[in-house]
């Protein structure tokens, strides 16, 4: 049994390590006290990239808000997430944040799986936490996996949906009239 050392950090000593010039490239997000840095795959990119297609679309086109890309911070029930994607209504937040990690929790997440984030306990551990703070902040989650082809998705108060090729994703409150075939997202 290998035991992985892990360290806590406070929140003061992660917003002085992402400043660092050597971390300027790359992405972290502050998980349970802990630095985790975000590495995706083709695949989760590129069905994340579809999902801001698809979403971004529908945003532009009915004036609801802004998205994000997978560059765009959240602080999240006090921890810093940055979503593959997500969406903030101008009724929530009229004015943009410029912010590394916008203030304000978006009305949306999108989290794509890749294969780290499905690999071990301590992978799962942390996206638990994720989607319980995702929730703990009135935020919904849509949670992508590529290689099962489905989309969790979670509304705070409301038991999990799980979706797959033959249904439909649909944006609810916080995105009127949005509906998309599943399968869509997972066919290339």
């Amino acid at each position: 049994m290998v035991l992985q050392t892990r360290y806590a950090v406070s929140h003061e000593a992660f917003d002085h390590f992402i400043a660092l010039p050597e971390n300027a490239d790359r992405n972290f997000e502050y998980i349970g006290g802990e630095i985790v840095e975000v590495v995706s795959n083709g695949k989760s990119s590129r069905k994340a990239a579809d999902l801001i297609i698809y979403v971004g679309s529908h945003v532009k086109s009915n004036r609801l808000g802004r998205m994000t890309g997978a560059d765009g911070g959240y602080v999240v029930s006090g921890e810093d997430y940055i979503p593959d994607a997500a969406f903030m209504s101008y009724a929530r937040q009229p004015v943009a944040s410029d912010a590394a990690y916008n203030p304000v929790a978006p009305d949306l997440a999108i989290e794509v799986l890749s294969p780290g984030n499905a690999g071990g306990y301590d992978e799962r551990e942390k996206m638990l936490r994720k989607i319980g703070n995702y929730l703990a902040a009135g935020t919904v989650l849509w949670l992508v996996d590529p290689e099962q082809e489905t989309i969790d998705v979670y509304i705070p108060g409301n038991p999990r949906q799980t979706l797959r090729a033959g249904d439909f994703l649909e944006g609810g409150d916080v995105l009127p009239g949005f509906r998309l075939a599943v399968a869509s997202v997972f066919s290339e």
